[in-house]
């Protein structure tokens, strides 16, 4: 049985992702399984440090935006999940190409979430790994989608 109480259909949920850091960085949502959602994010002069490298704030980022993402579409319309904590280990540097993370729920509950997220390389060699903690609150003003 699938988490999503969301309509998970690709091209609205990347919609939702115009106009903010989200689209600024290239990233892209390309899939939504049954547990899991995942995105990649091009390692290019957007996302690289001074020093030729993924910059580790652009995979922080792309873990927090596809942990928050399937977070959101966990609830329905009347709550959200916002963010509480997140870590990450860089293990891997990546210099071109791009990268793929993968979201899945360590933890749903009523109040709080915690997400995995485990972003690869194009060769699916281990880049980064990141846990998030979302807080589950009311939305003030439910979102008309």
């Amino acid at each position: 049985m699938a988490l999503w109480k969301q309509t998970t259909d690709l091209e609205r949920i990347n919609n939702w992702n115009r106009g903010c850091m989200v689209e600024h960085l290239g990233m892209q949502v390309t899939e939504v399984g049954e547990d899991f959602i995942r995105g990649t994010m091009p390692v290019d002069a957007r996302t690289r440090q001074p020093f030729g490298l993924l910059h580790g704030g652009a995979s922080v980022a792309l873990a927090e935006s596809l942990g928050s993402l399937a977070g959101n579409l966990c609830l329905d319309s009347s709550q959200m999940a916002v963010g509480l904590d997140i870590n990450a280990n860089h293990v891997r540097a990546v210099t071109a190409g791009t990268v793929t993370g993968t979201a899945r729920a360590l933890h749903i509950g009523r109040s709080t979430q915690v997400w995995e997220i485990r972003i690869e390389d194009e060769h699916g060699r281990l880049v980064c790994i990141s846990r998030l903690t979302l807080a589950v609150v009311p939305r003030a003003t439910p979102r008309v989608v």
